[in-house]
């Protein structure tokens, strides 16, 4: 089951990507949790640092990958979380 469900999501990401690299952006899959339907992500170049990201991810990214692969429950920026860790915060 896992391995057909994270080769939906990279299809599926293959389909978002363009949408990315056209604004100098990228997505980087990380993870995908079978069990939970979490898919791990980290969003690179000017999407690393976007102030929209979150809105993008969530409202964009997230919504296209629940919609085309069943069983996905949530997509998240690995990246904010790595953002911390080297902050101290």
């Amino acid at each position: 089951m896992v391995r057909i469900m994270r080769a939906q999501v990279e299809a599926c990401i293959e389909v978002i990507r363009p949408a990315l690299q056209a604004d100098n952006g990228d997505i980087e899959l990380v993870d995908v949790d079978e069990t939970t339907g979490i898919v791990s992500v980290r969003l690179v170049g000017a999407c690393g640092t976007c102030p929209v990201s979150t809105q993008t991810l969530k409202g964009g990214i997230e919504r296209i990958m629940r919609d085309r692969v069943d069983g996905v429950t949530e997509v998240v920026n690995i990246a904010e979380a790595e953002a911390a860790i080297d902050s101290g915060v």
